[in-house]
């Protein structure tokens, strides 16, 4: 059995769905169908959620009725029987029956979770209904029955793989099963998601639970590209890589793959694909655990980032510094991406400022702290990047005109990070994207 995935602008059209509605039955080979919500709906339901927690219940029911105009468009175009136009109206006036019976009660954030499944519950609905129309026999799969995270709002897998055998083992003759990515329940039961992107990660955990052969991510972009190419010009898709690559350059910016995805599938050896919906015979990108040549494939870039700079005269006598230094920031859980020491200064570098003022409230009381905000983590990913001759002298060679904040270097034999002011990044990436790549 494999997994295919569909992001929101794979479905977020009628007829992209029809699209995936041929991927999915090209060849007879059991799957598992994840969707996303519809391109969109995901970022409107933010802002209905945003609107009740400002108690500004008339924005809110604004936005409600904008979705859901867009939805009744939707299903019109998409389905083409009485019968099946009758179901998709019942289930979408369902679905925004209870975000209108919201406006009406106390607004908190449980009931936000359940506010933002809305969408992945909606896509995977009308998809169902549109093969039920095509009558193409399909099982409708709830991620809700079997997908779950712990109290520290880590994924269960097992629970989740002894849930998923189990309800599979009734279907034993079935294609076909649709489900929902980003959804699931947490330890209180409740309706929570896997944060954004999170449809990437529900498709690399359900492929992790039932050893599947392969993960397919289908998007609007014919694999994983050397550069951003939103930004840069002259960028390629890379055929092969390996899924230490693939997880530094999801988790510095590259946009393609959320970054928990890779470690499900890499802890089971399950291969990842990632296809183009637009162009499905494209080759796409394949990550396996073999690496494939040496040196640079790909840059990402990951902005929002704050370097907090810890200066302390004390620092090379007292052992134990480092330590203390980041249990501040275990206290207020806020990840560290970047560091790099001296004798009287440790840099790092988060992506989180929602306890900021906190963390350097406590961290003065080792040293005097600097904060720089607006920075942008450049991240240069490749097979042994650090043990080869010369790179580093090459790479610091393409980024003479801009000013280097941090590096680091040597922690990854697939990584060289650079910390830049924001307003250099796209000159950044692009200098590097001619210095080290042929053309």
């Amino acid at each position: 059995m494999k997994i295919m995935k569909f992001g929101g602008t794979s479905v977020g059209k009628p007829e992209r769905m029809h699209q995936v509605k041929e991927l999915i039955t090209r060849d007879n080979q059991k799957k598992i169908v994840v969707l996303s919500a519809l391109s969109g709906t995901t970022n409107a339901l933010v802002g209905i959620g945003d609107a009740l927690a400002d108690a500004n219940k008339t924005l809110a029911k604004e936005r409600i009725d904008t979705l859901h105009k867009h939805y009744l468009a939707f299903y019109k175009e998409l389905l083409k029987t009485e019968s099946a136009q009758k179901k998709a109206e019942k289930i979408i006036a369902e679905h925004f029956e209870f975000l209108n019976i919201i406006l009406k009660i106390s607004f908190n954030e449980a009931i936000n979770r359940d506010i933002l499944a809305q969408g992945e519950l909606l896509s995977t609905k009308l998809f169902y209904t549109l093969l039920q129309e095509l009558d193409i026999p399909a099982v409708f799969l709830p991620a809700l029955d079997f997908m779950s995270i712990d109290e520290n709002h880590e994924p269960e897998l097992k629970k989740i793989s002894e849930k998923l055998e189990s309800i599979l083992s009734n279907y034993a003759d079935e294609s076909f099963f649709i489900t929902q990515g980003y959804i699931c329940k947490n330890h209180r039961n409740e309706v929570d998601n896997l944060k954004r992107g999170g449809s990437d990660y529900s498709a690399s955990l359900i492929g992790a639970a039932i050893n599947a052969s392969v993960v397919e991510i289908w998007t609007d972009i014919d694999g994983m590209h050397n550069n951003d190419p939103r930004i840069v010009d002259q960028t390629r898709p890379i055929a092969e890589m390996s899924f230490d690559e693939a997880a530094e350059l999801a988790y510095f910016g590259a946009k393609i793959l959320h970054p928990a995805s890779i470690w499900p599938a890499q802890h089971h050896n399950i291969a990842v694909k990632l296809l183009n919906t637009m162009e499905p015979d494209a080759p796409g990108t394949t990550i396996t655990a073999q690496e494939v040549g040496i040196g640079v494939k790909a840059l990402a870039a990951k902005d929002g980032i704050t370097a907090i700079k810890i200066k302390s005269s004390r620092m090379l006598l007292a052992y134990g510094f480092l330590r203390k230094v980041f249990e501040v920031f275990e206290k207020y859980k806020t990840s560290i991406d970047m560091i790099t020491t001296s004798e009287v200064a440790v840099s790092v570098t988060v992506d989180d400022v929602s306890h900021l003022s906190e963390i350097v409230k406590e961290l003065e009381a080792y040293g005097a702290v600097e904060v720089d905000q607006n920075q942008a983590i450049i991240s240069i990913v490749g097979n042994m990047i650090a043990e080869s001759k010369g790179s580093i002298a090459q790479i610091m060679n393409c980024l003479t005109d801009y000013p280097v904040r941090m590096v680091s270097y040597g922690g990854s034999r697939h990584n060289v990070s650079l910390l830049v002011d924001a307003q250099f990044k796209n000159a950044a990436l692009q200098s590097l994207n001619d210095g080290l790549f042929e053309w």
